[in-house]
């Protein structure tokens, strides 16, 4: 069972509700140790007093602001808390928003909030339903080990509050200032655009997480295995080269009546000699219009055998 990264309590208007936090997200990225090459000795880093060169503990370290001319103003972790009292343990909403008015740059990462006892689940239960109904979020800071978030609290799919801590506009980079230059954008002829558009509507299809995996992982834990193994190890698919814009509206168009095939026939002949070109996506929403069972378990080579054995049947037929 997870443990609460975090106690407090959501303040709007007069109401206060204690609440503890939980991570709603975990990165299941691959972790690697460093090594030096062609040893199997381990490459460590430690904390070392710059000048002495000794080890210095943790909890002997305070954090310093440089003021210039190499001079810094040490400042111990109790005088951090001593100047907001209390800002560490309150999300205080200011405001109420539309969700979909929020430019999702700012989004960064996700917690559920539960009531901290059940006695206060009636007043969460009220701003969970009150926010639900109104299709609203708050706006919110708060400070997490010594850092300020802005936040949106809004009601979740599960009879959760979700918050997910923001970028504040200092944060996020002008383009214009980051870029060389910023694109310019040529204005599209008719029938370009209008190809465009009908690619994009014959792509259109309604939001499934489950439809997506994360299958770099799964490549990375293929080669791990591979290498255990001592089997060879298999190069990926080369990326996709920039279309020409002379053929820009023959691949439009070649991808417009190739969408329109799959959605005809799920079986079709055309669909079976394209299977190497499709991603894990395409792939993925191939299987379910063939009700192939297991497939959200399944990696991309699986799942392009089981279409290619599925639609077998369909092309003797």
């Amino acid at each position: 069972m997870a443990r609460p990264v975090w106690h407090g309590a959501i303040n709007f208007g007069l109401v206060t509700v204690p609440v503890d936090m939980f991570g709603a997200t975990e990165d299941h990225t691959i972790s690697f140790r460093q090594f030096e090459r062609g040893t199997s000795d381990r490459i460590r880093y430690k904390r070392v007093n710059e000048r002495t060169g000794a080890e210095v503990a943790y909890s002997d370290i305070v954090k310093g602001a440089e003021i210039g001319g190499g001079e810094y103003v040490i400042i111990e972790p109790e005088e951090l808390d001593q100047i907001a009292p209390g800002r560490s343990r309150t999300i205080d909403i200011t405001s109420f928003v539309g969700l979909d008015e929020i430019d999702p740059v700012h989004f960064q990462k996700t917690y559920w909030l539960a009531p901290s006892k059940e006695e206060y689940g009636k007043a969460y239960g009220l701003l969970l339903q009150a926010m639900r109904k109104t299709n609203r979020a708050g706006i919110a800071t708060f400070v997490m080990r010594g850092k300020e978030y802005l936040t949106a609290v809004r009601a979740g799919d599960d009879d959760l509050l979700v918050l997910t801590t923001m970028l504040f506009i200092e944060d996020i980079r002008d383009p214009a200032k980051e870029l060389k230059s910023l694109p310019e954008i040529t204005p599209a002829r008719g029938k370009e655009l209008d190809m465009a558009v009908n690619l994009i509507e014959s792509m259109a299809d309604d939001w499934n997480p489950h439809d997506y995996h994360d299958t770099y992982t799964q490549r990375v834990e293929q080669l791990i295995e591979d290498k255990k193994q001592g089997r060879e190890v298999v190069a990926g698919e080369e990326p996709s080269r920039p279309t020409k814009v002379v053929d820009l509206f023959e691949a439009l168009s070649k991808s417009v009546e190739s969408r329109r095939k799959r959605r005809a026939d799920p079986g079709s002949e055309e669909q079976a000699e394209d299977l190497g070109s499709l991603s894990k996506a395409d792939l993925d929403r191939r299987a379910r219009e063939l009700d192939i069972k297991g497939r959200s378990k399944m990696s991309r080579p699986d799942l392009e055998a089981a279409v290619a054995a599925a639609i077998r049947p369909r092309r003797a037929s």
